[in-house]
């Protein structure tokens, strides 16, 4: 068995517990500290919208390959910026991969739009232009169905989540764990400054399917162990941090198997194809499966037992397994554990190993073996020492009595 299946066996049966309940205000902690640098950056820098949302034109430009690098992107920002208008003063130029550029302007009407394509084509190694004209509507169509869409999502899961688990209090702790995803992948995005587009949407609304899958598996499995809880002399949350634990190395693994190729994709994305939909998606999943995966471990269970800790009944459960676990305290053979398959052999407690050969070598075949007693009697054969030395018996030299049997009695 490999070292991590047999740290997740440990998990499983709770010889080895991570306190993530208990230290619940450390999590609590970091995550603040994180969620208020995403915030800072989503109110100072903003998001970086595409034109698919505000509106504009892309112009994708066709260089002789391998000569779309940054001395063409610098030569074609300076032909637009010199065509003085105030739409095409601030235009977003960057490369997409090794003989494409994308140019992107404001909204222009056709005489300008003319007018930067002109200015574009006599740049030096430019083989072919084409352009798209988005209108602002269209791009706030797109943001509000956006919008909507995510609204309808999340009503969907808190009723699904309820209907599931029949408990308001785990739609409330999971959709406390969404919002801090998303969040965190809000910032992220915005301080990395990438452009917002609908492959950004797309992505967006997958994490919050992935982050909620992660969420209902350790619920599921808290929902288990908390069933009958009064049996086992557990409080609420010490069952349910037994549960992140059992959970814990299959979200580790799920996680890591999914970051994986989305890190891929990133990469790829980013450094090799430039800007474009695949490096917006990739990012997105990225941060969003990354922070879906702490959420569930270390938000989401420990609001749920702050939340079911309110409850009279589970209070008075938890009293009880305290008071229990006093009274095992005091009385030592209330702790006795009980016999289990796998439980380990050990040997009784007073008995010294005997050496090879020992007193069965010694022993008579056939006979019964002696059987020790308890530490610090005798056993068979043994005589406890004397306080005085053996002084010589007074019946020395006189006939001693023989048994016979009861028909002899009597008889000379």
């Amino acid at each position: 068995m490999s070292r991590m299946a047999r740290w997740g066996q440990a998990l499983y049966t709770g010889h080895v517990s991570i306190d993530f309940v208990g230290r619940k205000w450390t999590w609590y902690a970091i995550s603040a500290v994180i969620v208020l640098v995403a915030t800072l950056g989503l109110t100072v820098k903003g998001l970086n919208m595409g034109i698919e949302f505000e509106g504009g034109v892309e112009y994708r430009v066709a260089m002789e390959p391998g000569s779309a690098d940054q001395a063409a992107v610098q030569e074609i920002t300076d032909a637009v910026v010199g065509t003085g208008l105030d739409a095409a003063s601030s235009p977003i130029v960057n490369t997409s991969g090794e003989d494409l550029i994308r140019v992107q302007t404001e909204a222009l009407d056709l005489a300008e739009a003319g007018e930067v394509t002109e200015v574009i084509r006599a740049v030096d190694g430019v083989q072919d232009l084409s352009s798209d004209q988005i209108g602002p509507s269209w791009g706030q169509q797109v943001a509000q169905r956006a919008l909507i869409g995510l609204l309808v999502f999340v009503v969907l899961v808190v009723l699904m989540i309820w209907a599931y688990f029949r408990e308001w209090k785990m739609s409330v702790a999971a959709m406390a764990a969404l919002a801090h995803d998303m969040v965190i992948t809000v910032g992220v995005y915005a301080l990395s400054g990438f452009e917002v587009t609908p492959a950004t949407v797309t992505g967006f609304l997958t994490i919050l399917g992935f982050s909620l899958y992660d969420t209902v598996v350790v619920f599921d499995k808290v929902r288990e162990n908390t069933k009958n809880v009064a049996r086992t002399h557990q409080t609420y949350g010490e069952a349910a941090n037994l549960a992140v634990n059992q959970t814990l190395v299959r979200s580790i693994n799920t996680s890591v198997v999914a970051l994986l190729p989305v890190g891929a994709l990133l990469y790829v994305g980013a450094v090799y194809l430039g800007s474009g939909s695949l490096k917006d998606l990739a990012l997105v999943l990225f941060v969003g499966m990354a922070a879906g995966l702490y959420s569930s471990v270390f938000i989401a269970t420990p609001l749920l037992v702050q939340l079911k800790e309110l409850e009279p009944g589970v209070r008075a459960g938890d009293n009880r397994a305290r008071k229990h676990r006093s009274r095992r305290d005091v009385d030592p053979f209330a702790s006795v554990p009980v016999f289990t398959e796998d439980m380990e052999v050990q040997d009784d407690p007073g008995i010294e190993e005997q050496p090879d050969g020992g007193d069965d070598a010694a022993r008579p075949a056939g006979s019964r073996p002696v059987s020790p007693g308890p530490p610090g009697r005798f056993t068979a054969g043994e005589r406890a020492p004397s306080s005085r030395p053996v002084s010589e018996s007074t019946s020395a030299g006189r006939p001693q009595p023989s048994r016979r049997s009861r028909s002899q009695r009597g008889k000379k």
